[in-house]
């Protein structure tokens, strides 16, 4: 497989049933394309050490809520994580290990960061991939909590979600029941590398947009909307016998898709220039 040694390692890593996929080494590969002398075991040690000092704060009533206080006061107090709301769209916030170092960063990263030290501490949570925010729960039958990771671990309730809903999209939205499903961990990892396909594509990074999508099609082969942008981006970078490749098996998935015409005229453009 001619892939860097980092994407071998995700590769690997995600080339597994999805409850076994472990979340952060896999986060960690994906950063380390970015930074390769990066050592993904300094990072998996941080957090058992972070883990272990949350442990030693723990009181000995283990309920959930007072799990949950316990390690909000660790993180957002002591250690002053912090949702890094000023500079939303910089990559950094997607690599979990400047998010480790810098302690800020998105809703997704900053859950992971509270999803690891969760299981470390034998009290597994879920990410939720409710629309526009992202959030984690307890991961037991009937929980009916929700935390934050990004507001200082702040605990909601299904109406609290129901009212953030409303404020993300300036109406009354209905809280629907699959809002708050569970998120597996190839979708986990599916929306970190969307997350920063999208800052590069806006930065106009052709070759870090075509990373992220390579490692999104690893996790799901055959997407759809993925192959177009791997075709529409091999297109600019001039390789175009792989362009039309992507591009014609899109079109043969999704033949009624809203930019068919506008990909067909692109095939075309590069077959008369072929």
């Amino acid at each position: 497989m001619d892939f860097p040694l980092a994407r071998q390692f995700f590769y690997k890593e995600i080339y597994q049933p999805d409850p076994q996929i472990d979340l952060a080494k896999a986060s960690l590969y994906i950063a380390q394309e970015e930074y390769p002398e990066l050592d993904p075991a300094e990072y998996l040690d941080a957090l058992d050490t972070m883990a272990s000092e949350v442990e030693d704060r723990l009181p000995a009533e283990r309920y959930p809520m007072r799990i949950i206080q316990t390690i909000n006061q660790y993180l957002y107090d002591d250690l002053g994580f912090t949702g890094n709301g000023e500079n939303y769209y910089d990559p950094r916030n997607s690599f979990f290990n400047d998010v480790i170092d810098r302690r800020t960063g998105i809703p997704l990263t900053l859950s992971l960061v509270y999803l690891e030290l969760a299981r470390r501490l034998d009290f597994p949570m879920v990410g939720v991939g409710m629309p526009g925010h992202f959030l984690i729960r307890p991961d037991f039958e009937g929980a009916g909590i929700y935390v934050d990771p990004f507001n200082r671990g702040e605990v909601l309730f299904p109406e609290d979600c129901q009212q953030r809903l409303a404020q993300i999209y300036g109406q009354p939205v209905q809280l629907l029941p699959a809002f708050l499903e569970p998120v597996g961990r190839r979708r986990f990892l599916g929306r970190m590398l969307s997350n920063l396909k999208l800052i590069y594509l806006n930065q106009g990074d052709v070759l870090k947009s075509l990373a992220a999508v390579e490692r999104i099609l690893l996790l799901f082969p055959g997407a759809p909307i993925e192959l177009r942008d791997r075709g529409i981006l091999y297109y600019q970078l001039g390789q175009w016998p792989k362009a039309v490749q992507d591009l014609q098996i899109y079109l043969t998935q999704v033949p009624g898709a809203e930019d068919a015409s506008v990909i067909r005229k692109l095939l075309e453009r590069m077959q008369d220039n072929s």
